[in-house]
């Protein structure tokens, strides 16, 4: 049987969200990967935060609740 994925500590997670807010401001153009497999273009709303010490999470237009920030690709340049 296989081993469910090992959980981030909450300094890898802490480390994912700085270091995404450090790179990309809120209104970022995403391609965000739903559920479904579907992918979605939006802009990001909120920056990147833990939620409930367990998930790095990012709150997009069009799209009600978060998603895991691994579900999401920045578009296009980085800022410094």
């Amino acid at each position: 049987m296989a081993q469910p994925p090992r959980r981030k500590s909450l300094g890898e997670l802490q480390r994912q969200v700085d270091a995404f807010n450090a790179r990309f401001p809120i209104g970022q153009q995403v391609i965000l990967q739903r559920d479904t497999g579907e992918q979605l273009n939006t802009v990001t709303r909120s920056e990147a935060q833990i939620l409930s010490g367990h998930s790095a999470v990012i709150w997009v237009e069009g799209v009600s609740g978060c998603y895991l920030l691994d579900r999401v690709s920045p578009i296009g340049l980085a800022t410094t």
